[in-house]
């Protein structure tokens, strides 16, 4: 998704590198890149930052800008949401994750550019900072234990924003493991020929007037069985096993 089509990732005065790496890294599970800096206290670039970021530095902090206010960060923003659970003296929208980047949705659907703005990780943003925003974001969270850190912030929204475009199934097809992968036709038939083979030269097939009907049944078990490749790697290996030669 190009930049102007996602939501602008605002960090208000960030204050540890590790942290700014960590929301870096939740930005791009969701495909988020445009990441914004506001007067970072440890000044930017962070190597403490890169190394928390690990593959998300070179797509999200090498493109980060910074900027020495918010105001200057929202400068072509059309609508702004502020996280933060205080605020409420202030009139505005209070959405949850899921709602706002409904609304977001929508907004950059018609042309428009939106940004979701994020506090210190100690005291968060200050009324003032929350002044600028349209609306704000709350999480309903335990009320006995409120706290979210910067990078769960972000992954919680960055989520909201993507989950109508994430796989339906929990693994793309081509990063699951073999285990959960189902063997291909010619995978079990390359199975099914190489047991019919050992069992052909142990002298399984007996009477030799009943082989052909024997083999059928076997090769009709083999496709009947819900296999994995994992699965047949594991009956090759059985099979070698079996009937090696000592």
């Amino acid at each position: 998704m190009a930049a102007n089509m996602e939501p602008a990732i605002i960090l208000v005065r960030p204050q540890m590198g590790e942290n700014i790496g960590a929301a870096a890294r939740a930005m791009l599970n969701f495909g988020l890149t445009d990441m914004r800096l506001v007067a970072p206290r440890d000044g930017w670039p962070n190597p403490k930052a890169i190394a928390m970021a690990s593959g998300a530095a070179g797509k999200v902090l090498d493109q980060a800008r910074v900027y020495p206010t918010l105001a200057e960060a929202m400068a072509d923003i059309d609508y702004a949401y502020a996280t933060t659970a205080r605020g409420r003296e202030l009139t505005k929208p209070v959405l949850t994750p899921a709602s706002a980047m409904a609304d977001a949705r929508e907004r950059v659907g018609q042309g428009g550019r939106v940004a979701v703005i994020f506090g210190p990780e100690r005291a968060g943003l200050e009324n003032d900072d929350v002044a600028r925003a349209n609306a704000i974001i709350t999480v309903p969270v335990n009320p006995d234990f409120p706290s979210l850190n910067l990078a769960q912030a972000v992954l919680l929204n960055g989520y909201e924003w993507s989950r109508e475009q994430l796989p339906a199934q929990p693994a793309p097809h081509g990063r699951r493991p073999d285990g959960e992968i189902p063997a291909t036709r010619i995978e079990i038939e390359k199975l099914a020929d190489h047991w019919e083979e050992r069992l052909q030269d142990n002298g399984f097939f007996f009477p030799p007037e009943k082989a052909p009907a024997m083999k059928l049944t076997l090769r009709n078990l083999w496709s009947r069985l819900p296999l994995t490749r994992a699965d047949t790697r594991i009956f090759h290996g059985m099979l070698r096993q079996l009937t090696r030669r000592d």
